[in-house]
């Protein structure tokens, strides 16, 4: 099925103490989906399951991140879920190293037809 990207926005989270990379990229998470917000299904009369969601993290090791629990952060649509290596890790003598995660969340739709954006009437 044909499908377009409708909406991608970005986030950065952080663990200060314990890197704990779970942690940061769920922070990363909440950091993009709080500067989203999708009225499109309410004008369009279109169902959140028809949605699919990418999100994609990146960590200094992505190995140490649980996918499922990224997953289940996610309120809306068909998630999928992403773990690469990026991030940083910033390690201060005699202090704790920092997760820095880095969070893309991309939501995708069928190719819609039959109407088009105008502008509205002042």
């Amino acid at each position: 099925m044909a499908e377009q990207r409708v909406i991608i926005e970005m986030g950065m989270g952080n663990d200060l103490h314990g890197m704990d990379y779970t942690k940061a990229a769920l922070r990363a998470i909440e950091d993009a989906m709080r500067h989203s917000s999708l009225p499109i299904f309410e004008t369009l009369s279109l169902e959140f399951d028809q949605m699919r969601v990418a999100v994609t993290v990146a960590v200094q090791d992505p190995d140490q991140v649980d996918r499922q629990q990224l997953l289940q952060k996610m309120p809306r649509g068909r998630a999928e879920v992403t773990v690469v290596k990026g991030g940083l890790n910033v390690a201060a003598p005699g202090a704790d190293t920092i997760v820095v995660a880095q969070a893309s969340i991309e939501a995708f739709l069928p190719v819609q037809t039959g109407w088009r954006v105008t502008d509205r009437p002042a």
